[in-house]
């Protein structure tokens, strides 16, 4: 009797849910799809997914170009096997203390295999369901790091089922010159914007891109 009861009370959790992502999805995001925004009075909490290496420098080299008291406070994450990542935020910080760095399971390991990369994309996103909840951020940046798709996800749940107003910015890596990459491909389609620094991924194949 218990199982069943249960499956009542989630079933229209589920169902709404599932119909707010494709409405945010399909009417919300993308270029030229989403409603007007108000301007905003107050700094936006930025949430930044940070990736070993490349990754990092290429976000901390778009967050030199932003006024940071308009994007304040920011919370960095990495992966928790990045032993790279915190040193260089920490450098570009300064003696800044409006920033904090948060440490989540690794989605995707290089040269993982898809099938097993399943199990830790779903460990990492387990993760991520707390971390967005206690943060509530105003804008979810990243650019590629497979650590950030279940952050995305996550918010874009969040979004759906209580009506919050993360909006997500996707900035595709520099060295991706003809083809998006694997995160690319998925938030392609769910990002309220994404990025490209190359022209052939704007255009009329990927309408939805901003070229910059």
């Amino acid at each position: 009797m218990v199982f069943p009861l249960i499956c009542v009370l989630i079933y229209p959790i589920v169902v709404f849910a599932l119909i707010r992502a494709a409405y945010l999805v399909v009417f919300e995001h993308g270029k030229g799809l989403g409603r007007k925004v108000a301007p905003r009075n107050a700094a936006a909490k930025t949430l930044i997914v940070l990736g070993s290496g490349g990754h990092t420098s290429e976000i901390l080299r778009v967050l030199r170009h932003l006024d940071r008291a308009n994007y304040a406070p920011r919370v960095y994450v990495q992966a928790q096997t990045d032993r790279i990542s915190r040193q260089k935020v920490e450098e570009f910080e300064g003696e800044s203390e409006d920033y904090r760095l948060h440490a989540i399971p690794r989605s995707r390991r290089v040269g993982q295999s898809y099938l097993t990369s399943i199990f830790t994309t779903a460990r990492a996103t387990l993760h991520a369901f707390p971390l967005i909840f206690r943060e509530k951020p105003n804008l979810l940046l990243c650019n590629g790091p497979g650590t950030c798709v279940p952050l995305c996800l996550v918010a874009l749940f969040f979004n759906a089922l209580l009506f919050r107003e993360t909006k997500i910015v996707f900035v595709e890596s520099f060295c991706r010159v003809e083809r998006f990459s694997l995160s690319g491909r998925i938030l392609y389609y769910l990002a309220n914007h994404t990025i490209v620094q190359w022209p052939k991924l704007n255009g009329s194949r990927y309408p939805r891109s901003i070229f910059v």
